[in-house]
């Protein structure tokens, strides 16, 4: 199964740093029967797109908590075992929890199929949109429209080898 994982560039840095993402359980975004229902696909490639951008709205999150973070979304595409990820079945339905899983364990950078960026002339959409993320939860339109203008961003593929330059760690 594939799993989206929302980080920040310094949560890859340390995923990279100890080999492995999240010590389990950690919430990732993969392709469930919830979000089956809610896109009305049944297309995978467009199906795994919204389970990515659901996780990059779960990175703006973690950009929005963490003022300190590099105003750039970031996750990483990882394939775990079936069983390895699961719903939960009460939050199936919360619009909010849409493709959500949580994942058992820690997984293995290695296995990571991809990661998956904002460019550098994100950032500023990015800031404005994690400083606005708060009022677009509570209902304000406005708001909401500038946390798509992240959204317009499409985010940038790099392979598991890059991992060290995206986070200034190359030798």
């Amino acid at each position: 199964m594939r799993v989206y994982v929302p980080l920040t560039l310094s949560g890859l840095a340390e995923a990279y740093k100890t080999g492995e993402l999240g010590a389990g359980p950690f919430v990732a975004y993969a392709v469930t029967p919830a979000l089956r229902e809610w896109y009305l696909s049944e297309d995978i490639e467009e199906l795994e797109y919204a389970a990515l951008h659901r996780a990059a709205l779960a990175s703006l999150r973690l950009l929005a908590a963490d003022s300190g973070a590099v105003r750039r979304r970031v996750v990483v595409a990882v394939d775990v075992a079936d069983g390895a990820a699961s719903a939960d079945p009460e939050r199936g339905l919360d619009p909010a929890a849409l493709g959500e899983v949580r994942v058992a364990g820690a997984v293995p950078l290695a296995k990571a199929a991809a990661v998956h960026v904002d460019a550098d002339d994100a950032e500023a959409d990015v800031t404005a949109a994690a400083q606005a993320l708060a009022a677009a939860d509570g209902g304000d339109d406005d708001a909401q429209f500038v946390v798509d203008g992240a959204e317009d961003h499409e985010l940038l593929w790099y392979a598991r080898q890059e991992i060290p330059s995206l986070v200034g760690l190359e030798g």
